[in-house]
């Protein structure tokens, strides 16, 4: 009877194993939406009980119905900005990656550029961006500059963090083995950056909307930001919440591009 009854035991254990990963999954996924719901139907709910006025908080239904209606003017304004975050996204953390580079490799650069990056970081975006649209114009230059600007410097400070995060006994190490600083960079040093670096690609896969959007503040006919400025003085709230949670939802789709990235590229 032991010989029979050792593969259903085997079988039922690997099935009660496989059970709360799959719950764990699930709840990991139902948590946070069924609380989104909530604060949904809570809001739809106040908003009708208490008789806001729609240009103030518009119900998430009116929400609904507008961005169903105004679906072809929002993608209208969609595309620019998605082109602009993408363009200034790759653009500023491409900067910041060969900068913190060369910064590992010379410390005389770090000493000399570093500060001005720190202190380029500490003016606010928005009385940056005026500047920025004034010598590239009202057109896409500017967005894209402002975007890459806001991203630069997060990536800057965690790429070179994980450009050094070798330690000096295994830097000693290579050296005693004969490595070239290639080898040292490609087999070392990239390979501890990467978590680093995806962090802050993390960041700035929302924070390159924001410079976007703030750069169409400034001045664009076109463009999410453009179309929360013009909604909001033709106070129609509800084409505006729309507008803003398209944006948020553009941020998201690129943090969880970014996510899905680094899980195939850092393995360990």
């Amino acid at each position: 009877m032991a010989t029979v009854d050792l593969p259903l035991d085997e079988e039922a254990q690997e099935h009660n194993s496989s059970f709360p990963l799959f719950s764990e999954r699930f709840m990991k996924v139902a948590i946070p939406v069924g609380t989104a719901v909530a604060l949904i139907a809570i809001w739809q709910l106040g908003v009708r009980i208490f008789e806001v006025p729609t240009y103030i908080a518009p119900a998430p239904s009116d929400v609904a119905a507008e961005f169903y209606g105004e679906f072809p003017l929002l993608m209208r304004n969609f595309w620019p900005t998605l082109y602009e975050s993408i363009t200034g996204f790759v653009v500023g953390n491409l900067a910041a990656i060969l900068i913190a580079i060369a910064f590992v490799h010379s410390k005389g650069v770090e000493k000399a550029f570093f500060p001005i990056a720190v202190f380029i970081n500490t003016i606010p975006i928005l009385a940056i961006a005026p500047i920025l649209v004034l010598i590239f114009g009202a057109g896409m230059t500017a967005k894209v500059v402002i975007a890459a600007l806001i991203c630069f410097f997060p990536t800057l400070v965690n790429m070179v963090r994980g450009l050094q995060a070798v330690t000096p006994q295994t830097l000693e190490l290579a050296r005693i083995l004969s490595a070239s600083k290639s080898e040292i960079f490609w087999k070392m040093r990239l390979p501890s950056s990467l978590p680093f670096l995806f962090s802050a690609l993390k960041i700035a896969a929302t924070t390159c909307v924001i410079g976007a959007i703030v750069g169409e503040w400034i001045g664009a006919d076109l463009g999410l930001g453009a179309l929360i400025i013009d909604s909001t003085f033709n106070f129609r709230a509800p084409l505006l919440y729309a507008t803003v949670f398209l944006s948020s939802g553009l941020s998201v789709f690129l943090f969880t591009t970014v996510s899905v990235i680094e899980k195939l590229v850092v393995r360990w």
